[in-house]
């Protein structure tokens, strides 16, 4: 994960980070495709598959606009069968 693709510090008090188990694999295009949809999701401030990890999202989303199975739900509506891990 090298650089820092995006600033959590921006609504420190309001963020959540949390992992989305991706179980089936997905080709690089469908990842871009899932990454675009939830970054497109009002409150989602980014989302990216772990390097080496293509089955894990880390999605970081402003709590007072959404909860975790409305990002969840962002994933699903894809056609991608998946679950949430957790918070970061």
């Amino acid at each position: 994960m090298g650089g820092v693709a995006y600033n959590i510090y921006k609504n420190p008090e309001h963020n959540v980070e949390i992992i989305v188990h991706v179980d089936e694999a997905l080709g690089e295009s469908k990842r871009s495709d899932v990454v675009d949809v939830l970054e497109g999701i009002d409150g989602v401030s980014s989302a990216e598959f772990c390097p080496l990890r293509y089955h894990l999202i880390l999605v970081n989303y402003n709590r007072d606009i959404l909860n975790s199975q409305d990002v969840l739900v962002g994933v699903v509506s894809q056609n991608v069968h998946a679950e949430l891990i957790g918070p970061v």
